[in-house]
């Protein structure tokens, strides 16, 4: 079996994300949820598919960045579409500002996601109080925005384009919006959740679920009332956030599970974020996790032979590599992180054709290396190696968000619950060694 070189390497580039919706995508999906400790996703599902659309949910999602959430929360999108209900996934990031996010950004983001995703189906929300907004927003933005003339959506995008490279108008229009959120909330539930939950029912669907994610990735960076972004958006402003009546899941960031707001997060929303850990290649005792490994490989290979199965694809390996070892090597060395494994696998693909060779590997394990250890100072290293020794995370939440945000800490999951070990890349530095 020959392989096809141009869609292996379109295939493992590191910025695509899998949407399981997708026949072509599906091929490339490996479950890992029996080596990571955790079934999230089917909890997620469960959670909404057992309740009725008069009983909405708000639940939290967290992970390490790149380590596979929005790939299965665009799984958890196709599952539930399966169900019959209607489901309206966006990236916030793609609209939003990361280092500058208040409630009424993400409460008109999702006004705007929810009605452009109904319109496509011909349900054609009318929310009233929305129209008299646009009408003072016009004088305020200097929009021209005509709410008789365009779809609502197309307005809210209008004006949210306008304010998003510019922060004096983003702060002229949140002096307007915040005294109206608790307005802003009620239309949004009564003019568009509403009609929205009576007429998708009359198509035969269960209900609306709204998936907002890579809010994640917001900066923690300082309000103007001193507090952080993250606990500001999540836990100061929560109630709000959680207080629309369709089923909603949020990305929340994971500095968020190690702050001592946690309580306070927990509290607000009645429940703990689900994270999602990394993919496990090694235990506790630092004896490899063959299972993990295994299934790492399989997501590989899919890649490159997609729809063959691991029996056969266990054959054709050394038509990717040089060896079954280097493949070995790069899952181990990739930590389980999944957006890392691919990293290292595409940049051997720019430096050579298959079957990658293991000095290739090893040189662009260097480079990653050498890449990562350039921002980590002799303080660092020392936590470093007493995460490694230890298994368990520091304490103080500005350390160890310095360490997790630069992707050198990974969580994984087992039997005992949550333990943590730095980057394997960062094992090959010899200031780790010394």
């Amino acid at each position: 079996m020959a392989l096809d070189l141009k869609r292996f390497f379109q295939a493992c580039n590191p910025s695509n994300t899998l949407v399981i919706g997708k026949a072509e995508d599906k091929q490339y999906y490996i479950d890992f949820s029996s080596v990571r400790g955790t079934k999230i996703i089917e909890q997620f599902k469960r959670t909404i598919a057992r309740l009725s659309p008069e009983v909405p949910t708000c639940q939290l999602f967290t992970g390490h960045i790149g380590c596979g959430k929005s790939t299965e929360l665009l799984r958890l999108k196709a599952e539930l579409e399966q169900e019959d209900f209607h489901v309206v996934y966006f990236e916030s990031s793609q609209i939003l500002d990361m280092a500058d996010v208040d409630v009424t950004d993400i409460l008109l983001a999702i006004a705007a996601e929810v009605t452009k995703s109904l319109e496509a189906i011909k349900i054609n929300p009318k929310p009233g109080y929305f129209q008299d907004l646009f009408k003072d927003l016009y004088h305020i933005l200097q929009v021209p925005v005509t709410p008789e003339s365009i779809e609502f959506s197309v307005g809210i995008a209008k004006i949210t384009s306008k304010i998003q490279d510019s922060p004096s108008l983003r702060s002229q229009l949140r002096q307007y919006l915040e005294p109206r959120t608790l307005g802003i909330i009620e239309s949004i539930n009564k003019d568009i959740i509403k009609p929205a939950q009576e007429k998708l029912k009359d198509q035969g669907k269960k209900g609306l679920v709204v998936i907002i994610d890579n809010l994640d990735r917001i900066d923690n960076t300082k309000k103007p009332n001193e507090q952080y972004q993250p606990e500001y958006l999540f836990i100061e402003r929560g109630e709000q956030l959680k207080n629309l009546h369709c089923h909603v899941v949020y990305t929340v960031p994971l500095i968020l599970m190690y702050s001592n707001a946690l309580g306070r997060l927990n509290n607000r929303f009645g429940q703990s974020p689900k994270v999602l850990p990394m993919v496990a290649v090694k235990q506790r005792d630092n004896s490899d996790f063959t299972q993990g490994i295994t299934l790492l490989k399989q997501m590989v290979m899919s890649r490159a032979f997609p729809g063959v199965n691991w029996e056969q694809n266990q054959n054709l390996i050394t038509k990717v590599f040089d060896s079954v070892d280097t493949l070995e090597r790069l899952c181990k060395v990739s930590g389980g992180h999944l957006r890392n494994l691919l990293t290292l696998l595409y940049g051997c693909l720019q430096d050579e054709d298959p079957p990658i060779t293991r000095d290739c590997l090893e040189t662009v394990i260097k480079q990653q290396c050498n890449d990562l250890n350039r921002a980590i100072d002799n303080q660092e290293w020392q936590l470093l190696k007493e995460i490694h020794q230890s298994k368990r995370r520091i304490q103080g939440d500005q350390e160890y968000e310095d360490l997790i945000k630069n992707i050198w800490v990974f969580e994984y999951v087992d039997s005992e619950g949550s333990w943590f070990d730095i980057n394997p890349i960062l094992q090959e530095a010899k200031e780790f060694k010394l």
